[in-house]
């Protein structure tokens, strides 16, 4: 599926005052920073879904993927999105969800409808926003390689559930909250 024009909408959620907004993006692309400058311009909550994995586990969220596995933070994920989707749905607010939730077909499925929008960045932001823009010592498993395929892997489906895009290199996160604030009101 071909990406539409910046910020254009696509099929599934318009847009409206009031409606709660779900952002998803790749690490990096500033959901966590956009997401709660974006509901505190709007007046709502804001929720991290990487947070409410994080409460629910005691424990950060890399801890869980090192100590329990992907399939354990993946099931606490999910739980988190419906939780969050729930207070959004109820509030309007804003919903941050974690880079890779949109691979869990459930969590897409619970998608479905809403307002949801995709924080584009290229892998060069990606990189230097988490720190993998610096020569580094060789670590096994090419993380910089890997990171890259991620995002190729992730780009479609972040587009595919879009009802918004709005590209974040270079720009600051309160100018892409403005602009995503204005873009909802309008």
């Amino acid at each position: 599926m071909t990406a539409p024009p910046d910020g254009a909408p696509q099929a599934g959620a318009t847009p409206a005052p009031g409606a709660g907004v779900v952002l998803i993006g790749p690490p990096g692309a500033g959901k966590s920073s956009v997401g709660a400058l974006l509901a505190s311009r709007l007046g709502v909550g804001f929720a991290d879904t990487d947070d409410m994995v994080a409460a629910a586990a005691g424990k950060p969220a890399g801890d869980i993927f090192v100590e329990d596995g992907e399939q354990v933070f993946r099931e606490l994920e999910r739980e988190a999105v419906a939780r969050g989707l729930d207070a959004v749905k109820s509030d309007g607010g804003v919903l941050a969800l974690g880079s890779g939730a949109v691979l869990d077909q459930e969590v897409r499925r619970m998608l479905a409808g809403r307002v949801v929008v995709y924080l584009e960045a290229d892998f060069a932001t990606v990189a230097r926003r988490v720190g993998m823009d610096r020569p580094r010592v060789v670590i096994p498993g090419n993380p910089r390689g890997r990171l890259r395929e991620m995002l190729e892997e992730r780009r479609p489906v972040y587009a595919g559930l879009a009802s918004v895009i709005l590209q974040t290199d270079g720009r600051a996160p309160e100018e892409v909250a403005a602009d995503l604030a204005k873009r909802l009101r309008s």
